[in-house]
């Protein structure tokens, strides 16, 4: 096992499926010669040149919709959009044509594409710069959708996500990018589908996605200095969702919260609410809560934007209005 940041640890999966396969390309802004505009593809250009690592002009549409063209004719391209916000801008190109050529060309074509994209606030980058879009792609079929937490889940779950044969949304949060963890030397594909429980606990289940995933573990950590036992669940990815695991938990505690960055309305937190409402209903003790932002534009202010964005304090105030 080596100590990598989750940044490091997506660069490392990058260079071992480019090793492995030459068919993996990296397309997008700046992602050459400057590394990225986080610094994540770092020196992987000067490693495979310009025709596997390719710098584009500032066009999203232009760069899914050329990996998307790619995938089709049979190589396995890992765009990436500076920030998930330009999604807007290539929608079509993953609505309308990664999600459904599948579908269309009666299997006969597939899109093995893998579009990474940083998320969520906490850097004070501003309204345009600063959402969290996962549930948008979870109402899309034909995509699935990645959303990792530590840097070994990061590292597996991108190398599962390029040997897919289905486009991959893989969302990395901006703030997790400098924490570390343990990494395999030799990262092996993490099955999506199988949600990870961080901490384990009876009297309530949060399930908290992406980077919120360090922010219920330190609530748990506080409330359990009051007596109370929280466990955590990572789905890992939403598309598809472990939903066994979330039953079997809500099973034994009896209680959940749901938190993810997006804005509360309308969130992922919904669905799986709405799943277990209709599945484990005579397992509840008390009303599902959700944890999200606040309904409004990210501040650039970061007072306001730490205002706006959950926190562990949030996290562990609506737990104690459950118990």
């Amino acid at each position: 096992m080596a100590k990598m940041t989750c940044a490091e640890a997506i660069r490392e999966a990058l260079r071992q499926e480019m090793e492995r396969d030459d068919r993996v390309f990296i397309i997008g802004e700046d992602v050459g010669q400057f590394g990225g505009c986080f610094g994540v593809t770092g020196n992987l250009f000067s490693q495979y040149g310009e025709e596997r690592v390719r710098d584009t002009p500032i066009s999203e549409t232009a760069i899914v919709g050329a990996a998307v063209g790619a995938a089709a004719v049979g190589m396995r391209p890992v765009a990436e959009l500076m920030f998930n916000d330009f999604l807007t801008v290539a929608m079509d190109q993953v609505v309308n044509q990664a999600a459904k050529m599948r579908y269309m060309f009666g299997g006969k074509a597939t899109v093995p594409m893998t579009l990474r994209m940083p998320y969520g606030g906490g850097i004070s980058a501003a309204a345009q710069h600063s959402q969290s879009l996962e549930a948008w792609m979870t109402h899309v079929p034909g995509v699935k959708v990645v959303m990792p937490s530590t840097p070994e889940d990061y590292a597996g779950l991108l190398i599962a996500s390029i040997r897919d044969e289905n486009p991959v949304m893989f969302f990395e949060n901006k703030v997790l990018y400098g924490m570390e963890g343990e990494v395999p030397e030799k990262i092996e594909p993490i099955p999506f589908g199988k949600a990870k429980i961080h901490r384990e606990g009876d009297d309530v289940t949060v399930v908290a996605l992406g980077g919120m995933v360090p922010q219920a573990l330190s609530a748990a950590e506080v409330l359990a200095g009051e007596g109370i036992s929280v466990e955590v669940l990572d789905p890992r990815t939403l598309v598809p969702l472990d939903v066994e695991a979330i039953k079997t938990s809500v099973a034994k505690t009896n209680r959940l919260v749901v938190v993810h960055e997006a804005v509360k309305r309308s969130g992922f937190g919904a669905e799986i609410a709405a799943i277990v409402a209709d599945e484990c209903f005579d397992d509840l003790d008390a009303p599902i809560k959700r944890v999200g932002a606040l309904n409004v534009p990210i501040p650039f202010n970061p007072i306001l934007e730490q205002y706006v964005v959950p926190n562990a304090d949030r996290i562990a105030k609506v737990i104690k209005e459950i118990l």
